[in-house]
């Protein structure tokens, strides 16, 4: 889809490829890539190679291609731990591999900024849901799951967590801002997130009442440093970059479950 958009797309490993060619005659870098969520079965190994490590090689290659090269940094509400509420001043205090390296890879972008080396952002992001999502998270599981009648796995005392639940399209055009507004952007780190928080628990309601049908949850052992709560403050992005979520959790899922009807069910291999 994207190569038919004139956007050519490459298959490399940032941990181990000559990323200079790359990125050379680029103007900006939008850095998405890293080993995502929090999983008993990734190695610590794996979130270092592909957090750090992988940002590491992308930052120096950057600095070495053209230091005025603009650099956007994709960071987590993990970086603040347990309770992700606060601003963006506020100490990080990450609680799981996942937040530790995604911390550190932000700090090795923001570090090559301080030294005029860059010019780059950071964006936490809070809890992003939307059409094509990886099926492993919530949302695209639930929804598969009510649509066969299926057990729901779901962590013990997860029904409880509040989170930020900020749908892709917003997301997306927070980023744009980013780039819009450059001159208010360079250097800071901002959270990109809704400030609307609702417990899983509602969530998975909402999606029951849009597909009229109730899940069959299934409990199983909690996560180690699994978020208690998040609650994006976006005091500071909404006032320097003008930039305000505009879903509301039930149209975005709304939007999930057609896209799921439409695209997936019956069309898709989900394993």
């Amino acid at each position: 889809m994207l190569n038919s958009r004139g956007a050519p797309v490459l298959d490399c490993d940032l941990a181990i490829d000559c990323l200079k060619t790359i990125i050379e005659g680029v103007d900006m870098v939008f850095h998405l890539a890293g080993q995502p969520g929090i999983s008993e079965q990734t190695a610590w190994e794996d979130y270092q190679r592909n957090n750090s490590v992988a940002t590491h090689r992308l930052v120096e290659a950057a600095k070495e291609v053209n230091k005025s090269l603009k650099f956007v940094n994709i960071s987590t509400s993990s970086v603040y731990g347990l309770h992700a509420t606060n601003r963006e001043s506020a100490p990080p205090k990450p609680a799981s591999w996942y937040g530790v390296t995604k911390l550190a890879a932000e700090q090795e972008v923001m570090a090559a900024h301080r030294t005029g080396d860059l010019s780059a952002c950071s964006l936490r992001l809070f809890s992003v849901y939307g059409e094509r999502e990886r099926p492993e998270k919530l949302f695209p599981k639930l929804i598969r799951a009510i649509d066969l009648d299926e057990e729901f796995p779901l962590f013990e005392g997860s029904l409880e967590h509040k989170r930020s639940f900020t749908y892709v399209g917003d997301i997306c055009e927070g980023i744009l801002a980013a780039i819009e507004n450059w001159d208010k952007a360079e250097g800071e780190i901002f959270n990109l997130g809704t400030d609307h928080s609702f417990t899983t628990g509602e969530a998975i309601q909402t999606v029951e009442e849009i597909m009229g049908k109730k899940a069959r949850l299934k409990m199983v052992p909690a996560r180690p440093g699994d978020q208690k709560a998040t609650h994006a403050n976006i005091d500071k992005i909404r006032s320097r970059l003008g930039w305000e979520p505009k879903t509301s959790l039930r149209d975005g899922l709304e939007r999930m479950v057609e896209w799921y009807m439409r695209d997936v069910r019956g069309k898709v291999d989900w394993v």
